[in-house]
C-alpha cells in the first residue's frame, strides 16, 4: 500500500491536473488521513482539503477517499474556508524542566530539591546507579530550587533518556482521542483540548521537562499507570497508546478532584499534590485557562 500510493504521488507530479485526476482509494483498517497525505508528498490540510473534510476528520475502515493529485490538493485548501486554529494563547513553558550539565550528579540534584534519589530517576526514567550524561533534559519537582549547575551555559547538544513513551512520528485526531476517552469516562472535549495544548496532536514532541508524546507522558506516570490503571499493555511507541496513558492519567486526577476539570487540568500541569500544597502558580492558571478555552472547540 505504501509503495502504491508513494508511486501515485510522483505520478501526479508529473501529469497535467485535470478536473478528475483524482484516484479512489478504499480506506484499509488502520489508516489516518495524516497518513495518506504523507505518503503522496501532501499536508494533511491539502488533503483533507480535497476531501470536503476537517483536518482532523476520522475516516473510517473500507470507506471511499480520493487520492488526489498535488495541484488539485492545492486547489481545494486555497478555495477552503479558513479554519479556526483550535489555540487560545501560547501554552507556558513546561515545569521544572532542566538540562543536566558537566559535573551535575543525581545525588546532588535530588538534594537540592530535597526529595530521594530514587523518585527522581524514576519519573525521569533513569538508572540512580548510571552514568548522568550531560545535555540530559530531566523534570525536577516542581518549585524546586535550581541546581547549582544552572548557572553554567546548557550544552547545545540534548539527549532524552531512554525509557518508555518514545517519542515516535505519527499525530492522532480529536476523534481519535474522543474514542479512547469516551472508552475510558473522561470528557473527550477535555482530553483533545489537554492534548492539543500539550503538543498539537503530535507523538514526536518532547518537552524541555522530559514530556513525550501526544499528551507529554514522563516516564514515571507512564509506569504508573500501566501498573495501577491500564487493563493491558500499552505499547510505548504507539500514538494511540500515548493517548490511552494521558486519558488515564487524566481520568484519576478527575477521579481525586471529585470531577472539577480546571483543578484535573492543574494537576496535569503542575502536579496535584503541588496545586494541593501551594495552589495553582501563574503558569498554571494560564494553561487551565487555555485549556478550558479550548474545550468549546473540540465540542465541550
Amino acid at each position: 500500500m505504501r509503495r502504491y500510493l508513494s508511486l501515485l504521488g510522483f505520478t501526479a507530479l508529473l501529469l497535467p491536473a485535470t478536473a478528475q485526476a483524482y484516484v479512489a482509494h478504499t480506506v484499509a483498517p488502520g489508516e489516518t488521513l495524516w497518513q495518506l497525505a504523507a505518503m503522496n508528498n501532501m499536508t494533511t490540510r491539502s488533503f483533507a482539503a480535497a476531501n470536503g473534510l476537517s483536518p482532523d476528520a476520522h475516516i473510517i475502515s473500507g470507506a471511499t477517499i480520493r487520492i488526489p493529485s498535488i495541484a488539485e490538493a492545492a486547489g481545494a485548501l486555497a478555495t477552503a474556508a479558513p479554519a479556526a486554529a483550535p489555540v487560545a494563547t501560547a501554552a507556558p513553558p513546561a515545569l521544572g524542566g532542566y538540562t543536566i550539565r558537566p559535573g551535575d550528579s543525581l545525588s546532588a540534584i535530588a538534594a537540592t530539591a530535597r526529595v530521594p534519589m530514587s523518585a527522581i530517576a524514576a519519573m525521569n526514567g533513569l538508572d540512580p546507579n548510571g552514568v548522568l550524561l550531560a545535555g540530559t533534559e530531566i523534570k525536577l519537582p516542581t518549585g524546586s530550587p535550581a541546581p547549582a549547575g544552572a548557572s553554567q551555559p546548557a550544552p547545545a547538544t540534548t539527549r532524552v533518556p531512554q525509557a518508555a513513551p518514545y517519542a515516535s512520528s505519527g499525530r492522532v485526531t480529536s476523534s481519535d482521542i474522543a474514542a479512547v476517552a469516551g472508552r475510558n469516562g473522561v470528557p473527550a472535549s477535555l482530553a483533545s483540548a489537554i492534548a492539543w495544548q500539550e503538543s498539537g496532536f503530535n507523538n514526536a514532541m518532547v518537552s524541555s521537562a522530559n514530556a513525550r508524546g501526544v499528551m507529554q507522558v514522563m516516564p514515571g506516570t507512564w509506569s504508573w499507570v500501566q501498573a495501577n490503571l491500564a487493563r493491558r499493555q500499552l505499547n510505548p511507541s504507539l500514538p494511540i497508546d500515548n493517548v490511552g496513558a494521558g486519558v488515564l492519567y487524566l481520568g484519576h486526577l478527575l477521579q481525586e478532584t471529585g470531577g472539577d476539570p480546571a483543578l484535573a487540568a492543574a494537576g496535569y500541569y503542575q502536579g496535584l499534590q503541588s496545586v494541593r500544597q501551594v495552589g495553582m502558580l501563574p503558569e498554571t492558571q494560564r494553561y487551565v485557562a487555555n485549556v478550558l478555552a479550548l474545550r468549546s472547540r473540540f465540542g465541550g
